[in-house]
């Protein structure tokens, strides 16, 4: 379904607003009240605008955040966790697990350690090549590696 070049301005604009200020709460009805428009039709405009839910573009947005922080920073990770918008460590922790597939201590472990080979590769192709795939729920990506674990895929033919 094609949208109108206002909606999608419309829609931009909450992106943007979004993208200044990962930190922030950004319910729906803030969203659509940047936007002008009802909360049902936001909602569901920007999900056929850009592929996924608000809420999934403002998680990618906060985690690839903490990622650049604990690249690029010696800040503790509880710090990182509260600049980046999460109220709750425990949380963080497993959000940014499930995403990213390693715990915030391992990634900038791992990070600060081939730091200096991207030296001279631009933020954006950095950012763009690590940008976490949020193309589905965080629990429907839990209960997919739950189901994996209980039942692993057999390799003998039947």
């Amino acid at each position: 379904m094609s949208q109108s070049p206002e909606l999608l301005r419309r829609l931009l604009r909450a992106k943007d607003r979004m993208d200044g200020a990962p930190h922030e709460e950004w319910p729906i009805p803030r969203l659509a009240q940047v936007s002008a428009v009802s909360e049902a039709h936001f909602a569901r405009s920007f999900k056929d605008a850009f592929g996924i839910p608000p809420h999934r573009y403002l998680l990618t947005r906060r985690i690839e955040r903490a990622v650049a922080l604990l690249r690029d920073t010696d800040l503790p990770i509880t710090e990182i966790a509260f600049q980046t918008g999460w109220k709750s460590l425990g949380t963080f922790g497993r959000i940014f697990r499930d995403i990213t597939g390693e715990a915030p201590g391992n990634l900038r472990t791992r990070e600060q350690s081939v730091s200096h080979e991207r030296a001279h590769v631009p933020e954006c192709i950095v950012r763009a090549t690590n940008r976490p795939d949020l193309k589905i729920a965080v629990s429907e990506k839990r209960r997919m590696e739950t189901v994996e674990r209980i039942e692993p895929q057999s390799t003998e033919a039947i």
